[in-house]
Formats: structure tokens, sequence, C-alpha cells
């Protein structure tokens, strides 16, 4: 028999997954006008802050490495990223955003704006900070160290 800690934990992790499949729903709603998806805009967003490797971006985000390199695939066929060769590992290359990724994630600025202060709007900003402390400590102990 589960104790009441360890239910109200899995209510936790339903919640979220339930959660994380709304956010990707409403990313896709949000990309589509340009020509992306939720998970190639997560790969660009992390990308704005200079170069990495798929495997920074999948670790970074919590991603699974494979899934990530597909996208970026996807993104280096449609010519939203550069390669270039990254002098501490030649098999892992550095990928940087192209002018078209970051006209995309400019077009995309103004929509996730309205859409986070929309919903943001309906949440109390204390419930939003307790909620963002609880995420980044539970990420802590399943993941490891928190990245930044």
């Amino acid at each position: 028999m589960r104790s009441p800690r360890a239910e109200t934990f899995t209510r936790v992790i339903d919640a979220v997954f339930a959660c994380n499949g709304g956010f990707l729903a409403a990313g896709d709603a949000l990309t589509g006008p340009v020509g992306l998806t939720a998970a190639q805009w997560q790969v660009l967003g992390f990308l704005e802050d200079g170069p990495a490797t798929a495997a920074e971006v999948a670790r970074r985000r919590g991603l699974r490495r494979q899934s990530v390199q597909e996208t970026v695939n996807r993104l280096l066929r449609n010519g939203m990223l550069d390669r270039r060769p990254n002098p501490d590992d030649a098999r892992a290359p550095l990928l940087s955003l192209t002018r078209r990724a970051r006209a995309a994630m400019r077009a995309l600025g103004a929509a996730q704006v309205e859409w986070a202060e929309e919903v943001a709007a309906e949440v109390p900003t204390a419930d939003l900070e307790t909620t963002l402390r609880t995420l980044q400590r539970l990420r802590e102990i399943v993941s490891g160290p928190p990245l930044g």
C-alpha cells in the first residue's frame, strides 16, 4: 500500500504529464504559422543563447538525445540550423541558428508572450513561484544537479 505522500507524488507526475501534453499542443499551435513544431522550437530556443551540440541540447532540456538529433536533422534540412566544427569534439558538430531561424524566433516571440500572459493571469504568481521551485527540486532529485 502506498503512503499518502507517494500517492500525492504519483498524482503530481500524472498532472505534469498532462500539462506537458497541453504545452506541446499549445506550442504546436503557436509555431505552426512559422512552419515549426513545438519540438523544433525547443531546440531553436536553446540555441538562441549560442552554439551547442545536439547532446548538450538534449541534456539541458531533459530530452532523449535521439529525439533531439531527429529534430536537429529536420531543422538542418529546412535551413534553420548550420553545422560547424567543434574544437572540443570533431564527432559532435556545433549547431547554430540561421537567419531564417532567427526570423522565425522573432515572429514567435510576441505570440508566446501574449499566450503566456493569458495563461499566467489565471494562476496566482505565488502559486507559479511555488510550482517552479517544486519542479526544479524534483528535477534535481530525479536528474542530478540543477542545469542552470
